[in-house]
């Protein structure tokens, strides 16, 4: 494994730009990767600035720590855990969250973290790579009915029981330990295929899905991010799957609407509780120039909220 398998940081201007960073402010970088979105925000940082960034990754901890800056601080550990990092500094309230969601790049490209087909590897797929259940461990033990139940939901993929089934066969016969095995044996029972894409694609994306625990994780960090912002402080989340772009929509979307009332309720139009936050424009995407320079940004979804607190504009 190498630190410095290189990584182009998605939407890096237009994600920190949405946060519109004052010199003096405390801010979040909930996935550090390889510090391209924290480098850039330290740029916009005074002095008395602050920056805490946390990540799963032990490479990423290492690329981190070579950041010689007193205002940075590095955390290793998942944005799940924001709320208790920031009170363990004795942080209160923060002026910026940023979430880049999903794999990094160096860990794509990383063939020994087992998290792509085109490498045969051992089938880690684990983020943290210091704890937890391997993917092959997971699949040696699995019930049928779950993996392809996590193929589905995770996978979005329409042969999910006919792939766990041959899984589960497999395994009787020899254990599913590297990433060729397992994307062979999904390749044998896809029966059409997506142009372009490899048809291992979605069963190996609902596996890191399910054992990195990342929807589960995202969902948790939503409303620390919201209780952890000052009025006026922003969050902007970067998604890369429609599955997570559905939780970040749907959240933002209700903290901008409020407690919803009872329709027909004799109320004034004073009284009507306003959202915790306003969404900030519509959904950002990569630019073609970004899209020719970085193919796989093409499915980044930026998306932006400010917290008001609930008061009026």
């Amino acid at each position: 494994m190498s630190v410095g398998l290189s990584h182009d940081t998605v939407l890096l201007h237009e994600a920190v730009e949405a946060l519109q960073v004052v010199p003096d402010g405390v801010y979040v970088d909930g996935t550090f990767g390889r510090g391209g979105h924290s480098r850039l925000i330290l740029e916009k940082l005074g002095e008395r600035g602050r920056l805490i960034a946390l990540d799963k990754d032990l490479l990423a901890i290492a690329a981190a720590r070579e950041i010689n800056d007193g205002r940075f601080q590095i955390e290793h550990g998942g944005f799940e855990h924001l709320s208790e990092v920031l009170h363990r500094l004795g942080i209160g309230k923060v002026d910026g969250v940023l979430l880049d969601l999903g794999v990094s790049s160096p860990q794509l490209d990383d063939a020994q973290r087992g998290f792509s087909f085109r490498f045969d590897a051992p089938l880690d797929m684990r983020m943290d790579t210091s704890r937890g259940e391997t993917a092959a461990q997971w699949l040696a033990t699995v019930d049928e009915a779950l993996l392809a139940e996590v193929i589905s939901d995770y996978g979005e993929e329409r042969f999910a029981r006919k792939i766990a089934r041959a899984l589960v066969a497999s395994r009787k016969e020899s254990p599913i330990l590297s990433t060729r095995q397992l994307s062979e044996i999904v390749a044998q029972n896809v029966h059409s295929r997506e142009p372009g894409k490899n048809p291992a694609t979605r069963t190996f994306q609902a596996i890191r899905i399910y054992i990195n625990r990342e929807l589960e994780e995202l969902e948790s960090v939503l409303p620390q991010c919201v209780d952890s912002l000052k009025v006026g402080g922003r969050m902007a989340v970067i998604s890369f799957h429609s599955l997570e772009d559905r939780i970040v929509k749907r959240f933002m979307r209700d903290m901008a609407q409020g407690d919803k009332l009872p329709r027909n309720l004799p109320i004034r139009a004073a009284e009507i509780p306003l959202g915790k936050v306003r969404l900030i424009g519509k959904a950002i995407h990569a630019s073609e120039q970004e899209l020719d320079a970085n193919p796989r940004a093409r499915s980044a979804v930026l998306r932006v909220a400010e917290y008001t607190g609930g008061l009026s504009a």
